[in-house]
């Protein structure tokens, strides 16, 4: 079963093509990690996978949405966190929960159960009460993510999550993905990172816009002749 499915999406804006026939398709339950420099286009195909953005043409169905008539339903179904930390510094971390699981339009009963859950996987509630501003910035991006999955959705896009934290961090953060996508929950992530890029099952490289490459990192390495993903990735985006 597939959570994306893509078949020659692309995207204009007037004369200049952001995104080229894009075609690729992801299993549910699947870490993605989507690569490419910036002005690759990937932000923009993301955007429109998650309902942003409509495409110029081609077609794409997001967890069995149709992404140019149902991107409303796509949005419900969907969680995302966005690369600059978007939670609420002057809310506490239980305050920003209530806060986006409202705008969820999730159950009160329900939602305080799942926040009550979070805190507990995440090993947080000694800061519950605590201005977001005031924890670390490994402990706002777990939270984040939390807040992501609050509305159990079925594919979550993850913008560059472990930007700017410790390698400690992000290796405690993939830990959170890894125990996440065994659910069956569907992950779609863009890193800077081309170590976390090995975490992936499956990574694509962008580059002006096209996809040039998708596979496991494995076969791409074999593929490219070079023993990691940071030289696959610099090998094929210079070459």
């Amino acid at each position: 079963m597939y959570s994306i499915i893509t078949e020659n999406l692309t995207k204009k804006f007037g004369t200049f093509t952001a995104v080229n026939n894009i075609s690729f398709s992801i299993k549910k339950g699947e870490i993605f990690g989507f690569l490419g420099a910036n002005g690759a286009g990937k932000t923009t195909a993301m955007k429109m996978m998650c309902g942003l953005l409509l495409p110029t043409s081609g077609t794409a169905k997001v967890s069995g949405y149709d992404l140019t008539t149902q991107s409303k339903l796509i949005k419900k179904n969907i969680g995302y966190m966005s690369q600059r930390f978007s939670l609420y510094d002057d809310l506490t971390v239980y305050e920003n929960m209530k806060l986006f699981g409202t705008i969820y339009k999730i159950d009160r009963k329900i939602l305080e159960g799942r926040i009550q859950e979070s805190l507990d996987e995440l090993s947080m509630h000694s800061f519950a009460k605590d201005l977001v501003r005031s924890i670390p910035l490994g402990w706002k991006q777990r939270l984040a993510f939390a807040t992501a999955l609050l509305h159990r959705p079925q594919i979550v896009f993850l913008d560059e999550p472990t930007s700017g934290v410790d390698p400690i961090a992000r290796r405690e953060f993939w830990g959170l993905i890894y125990k996440t996508a065994a659910t069956g929950i569907t992950i779609f992530v863009t890193t800077h990172y081309m170590d976390e890029a090995e975490y992936c099952e499956r990574i694509s490289i962008m580059a002006e816009g096209e996809l040039k490459l998708i596979g496991t990192p494995t076969e791409l390495k074999e593929k490219m002749g070079t023993p990691t993903v940071d030289g696959l990735f610099e090998k094929f985006v210079n070459r």
